[in-house]
């Protein structure tokens, strides 16, 4: 039997100074999840597998649960583990009966769901755009490298738009390089100035090519608005392709430790792979020469916007 728990306090002193907050309301959940499900201590505590004595501990806050007893202790409520620590889809009813509801969807299913959900909440129509089109404002996602910037440059030109480039727009916002927010303020300022801007630009432009920052997608907020208010497409390339373009842009860094700098851009590249492909189409950059990538681009868009190819 698993005891991962700090034992119970000498005194009320040392009680109180045990009870930190977030294990208090850890404590309060359980004991509202063993009441929802009518159990017992000492019944979670047999299924949990761990010892009704420091199950109470946890409880009342007084004991610091390992990861593995949580999951436990989870699994005997039979509740997830973000209903058990707070999660947001935990914090009411309604939010838990919706989570239910999602948990065996397939992705087809759940990417129907959120649009549906997107176009309830008013997040697909702030120019009225019918349903079932595509907007005729355009978003290329995709890692540093994927030719955003040629591509995108090169498309707004043929469709004449307004050509977008958000880190441009990032830095107006800021008054200082992306670099520069990064280092001076941290990736939370900078996340804040990525989401004024792309606001700024959807508000601004009813047509337009835009071509947003590679980690864009790492923020579900901003990334959600960007698949409600645009058409997007995903630039794919291969990591070779990717560190080549980034290096004949002028910037030599990721070439210092080429092996671990490949690596890292492999594990960035896996990790952004899911999101990037919830974009509305899709091309393969690195499968044939410029022009013939542009064609193919042109091609998928003009299509998507009903215009004539």
């Amino acid at each position: 039997m698993q005891e991962s728990l700090n034992p119970v306090s000498a005194g009320p002193a040392a009680e109180a100074e045990e009870r930190h907050a977030s294990l208090v309301a850890l404590g309060e959940r359980v004991r509202a999840l063993r009441a929802r499900r009518g159990m017992t201590r000492k019944a979670v505590a047999l299924a949990a597998d761990v010892s009704e004595r420091h199950l109470a501990n946890l409880e009342y806050g007084t004991g610091n649960a390992s990861f593995l007893v949580l999951q436990q202790v989870a699994a005997a409520l039979q509740c997830s583990m973000a209903e058990l620590i707070g999660d947001v889809t935990a914090s009411s009813p309604e939010w838990v009966l919706i989570r239910e509801l999602l948990a065996h969807c397939d992705e087809a299913t759940l990417r129907r769901v959120r649009v549906a959900v997107a176009d309830l909440l008013g997040g697909g129509g702030v120019s009225g755009k019918p349903l079932g089109a595509a907007w005729p404002r355009v978003a290329l996602v995709g890692l540093r490298g994927a030719g955003k910037s040629t591509l995108g440059q090169m498309l707004a030109d043929d469709l004449e738009y307004p050509f977008v480039e958000l880190s441009r727009e990032i830095e107006k916002f800021a008054g200082c390089s992306i670099s520069e927010i990064q280092g001076l303020y941290g990736m939370n300022a900078y996340r804040r100035y990525e989401r004024r801007a792309l606001e700024e630009a959807i508000q601004i432009y009813p047509e337009a090519v835009i071509a947003t920052p590679g980690g864009l997608v790492s923020d579900a907020a901003t990334f959600n608005l960007l698949l409600s208010h645009c058409t997007t497409v995903w630039l794919q390339a291969d990591p070779e392709d990717h560190m080549q373009r980034v290096a004949a842009q002028g910037d030599l860094r990721p070439m210092a430790a080429s092996a671990e700098a490949m690596g890292d851009l492999r594990q960035i590249l896996a990790g952004r792979s899911a999101f990037y492909s919830k974009a509305d189409l899709r091309l393969d950059t690195s499968s044939q020469p410029l022009q013939a990538t542009f064609e193919l681009l042109r091609a998928q868009v003009r299509e998507a916007l009903k215009l004539p190819l």
